[in-house]
């Protein structure tokens, strides 16, 4: 909670001011996820392949993020509420999976993962994004599309971390954040569903807002 209370600020901060703090963000992000992963290939002792793999599964989500926040019209909306359909999916994710527990959704790749939970995830992200649209007033459809499209990508995201960490043998994937583990474990979630929305958005067209 502490991590969270101090992260959050930062990352709304620059989200909401944009430019060149948005950008500075990103590069950060950027150079630590860079670091992470290649800690735990070293720790892994993979090939070559097993390095290089990190490009495409590390760069379409850092260049998703600041190409949506680029829009002048509806840059900053769409973002946060990217950000709010991830984090609905991940808390949502994580209190069903604990409070109803159940069948493991893949016990192979993370055995504390549950379907209970995955449905709790996705019921999250959908009802928020619902509420989103609703508030802003428009209709109710695109944005439940929107949100199960984005909370389903969000949970596969989680799923291919884990993946990712147990086949390189790691628990974490560092430990930059006290609580949370590393950056990628953070952000895990994000780093497919950026790419899904950038997707979306250019289908839509720039300067359309996602949930409209």
């Amino acid at each position: 909670m502490i991590s969270a209370a101090v992260l959050a600020p930062v990352v709304l901060g620059c989200l909401w001011l944009g430019g060149w703090l948005f950008s500075l963000l990103m590069l950060v992000a950027a150079i630590g996820l860079a670091v992470e992963w290649l800690g735990m290939w070293r720790g892994s002792h993979a090939g070559p392949d097993a390095l290089l793999a990190g490009i495409p599964y590390l760069v379409p989500g850092i260049v998703a993020l600041p190409w949506l926040r680029a829009d002048d019209a509806t840059g900053r909306e769409n973002v946060l509420f990217l950000l709010i359909v991830v984090w609905a999916s991940d808390i949502g994710a994580y209190v069903v999976g604990r409070l109803v527990g159940g069948p493991k959704l893949a016990p192979a790749i993370s055995p504390g993962k549950t379907w209970s939970g995955a449905v709790g995830g996705l019921i999250a992200a959908i009802s928020v994004a619902w509420f989103f649209s609703g508030v802003l007033g428009a209709p109710p459809a695109r944005g439940l599309l929107i949100g199960a499209c984005l909370g389903i990508a969000s949970q596969a995201g989680d799923l291919l971390e884990s993946a990712i960490k147990r086949g390189f043998g790691v628990k974490d994937s560092g430990r930059l954040i006290p609580g949370h583990g590393g950056l990628l474990d953070r952000i895990d979630g994000l780093l497919v569903a950026a790419p899904a929305a950038a997707l979306l958005a250019a289908y839509f067209g720039r300067g359309v807002a996602l949930w409209r």
